[in-house]
């Protein structure tokens, strides 16, 4: 279903801390991702990773989305932002976890779209 929260991401400056910290907190388990520096957490109730090396990130939310190109468009659009395009080269990466865009709306605030895998 489009718009459905699909997957958070937790930046980091330093992923195993990070892995530390909400471990203890919530009780999550992590397997290390296919590039070797995130993980992948088990436990959060939705898909949900964590990722080091972002100084002063902030978790983000995505929202499944079945047309990516178009969903961008939209938010474009709508007088938001597109920021990056992330592991979109990265076959491995888009088999496993799908495509993912990080977006501002059009007050400045946060969130992603991403488009799961097609199997």
């Amino acid at each position: 279903m489009t718009g459905e929260v699909s997957f958070i991401e937790f930046g980091a400056a330093d992923a195993m801390t990070a892995r530390s910290f909400y471990g203890k907190l919530f009780g999550w388990t992590f397997e290390s991702g296919p590039g070797g520096d995130g993980y992948a957490i088990d436990g959060a109730g939705v898909p949900a990773g964590v990722h080091g090396g972002d100084q002063g990130a902030a978790p983000y939310v995505f929202f499944r989305v079945d047309d990516l190109e178009a969903a961008v468009a939209t938010v474009e659009r709508l007088g938001g932002t597109v920021d990056t395009v992330t592991d979109a080269d990265d076959e491995a990466s888009v088999a496993i976890f799908g495509e993912f865009r990080l977006c501002r709306d059009d007050q400045g605030s946060p969130f992603g779209l991403h488009r799961p895998p097609r199997h």
